[in-house]
C-alpha cells in the first residue's frame, strides 16, 4: 500500500503539470476569440479578402485586400471605397491605432474609413481580440 501512495505521490505532479501546459493561454484565447469576431460577427473577410470569378473568397489571399464587392448605392457625391484595404497585420497600425479604429471609427491617420467600412462601435475587450488576431497573422 505505501508503495501504491509512494507512485501516485511521485506522478501526481507530473500529471498536472501536463494537463496545465495543454490549457490555452490568455493570449491564445484572445487570438482564437478575436479571428471568430473577424470571419463570424464583423465579417471582415467579406471584403477584405479578394473572390475568384465565381465569387468564392480565395483564401489563399485572406485579408490581403480586395476590391469592394458591394456596389456604390445610387446617390450622387457619395464617397465609395473601391477597394478594401489588406488587414492582415494591420499594416501601417499600431495595435492601439486598430482597438481605436473599432472603437471610435477612426484610422491610423485621424480620418472616418469610407463607406462600406461601417463605424464599429466595438468594446474594448472585443477590439483588443480582433487587433491582437490581426496582428498575428504576419
Amino acid at each position: 500500500m505505501r508503495v501504491i501512495i509512494f507512485v501516485l505521490l511521485l506522478f501526481l505532479p507530473a500529471v498536472a503539470l501536463a494537463q496545465g501546459e495543454s490549457r490555452p493561454s490568455a493570449d491564445s484565447k484572445q487570438t482564437g476569440r478575436g479571428k471568430y469576431i473577424v470571419e463570424n460577427v464583423a465579417m471582415c473577410i467579406q471584403c477584405h479578402t479578394p473572390r475568384d470569378a465565381n465569387g468564392q473568397l480565395r483564401m489563399t489571399e485572406y485579408l490581403m485586400g480586395a476590391p469592394v464587392y458591394v456596389k456604390a448605392p445610387p446617390f450622387p457625391n457619395m464617397q465609395w471605397a473601391i477597394k478594401a484595404p489588406a488587414i492582415a497585420g494591420l499594416p501601417g497600425y499600431t495595435k492601439e491605432q486598430g482597438m481605436r479604429l473599432l472603437m471610435e471609427g477612426i484610422t491610423a491617420d485621424g480620418r472616418r474609413p469610407t463607406p462600406p467600412m461601417p463605424p464599429f462601435r466595438m468594446n474594448r475587450s472585443d477590439a483588443e481580440a480582433v487587433a491582437t488576431y490581426l496582428k498575428s497573422l504576419k
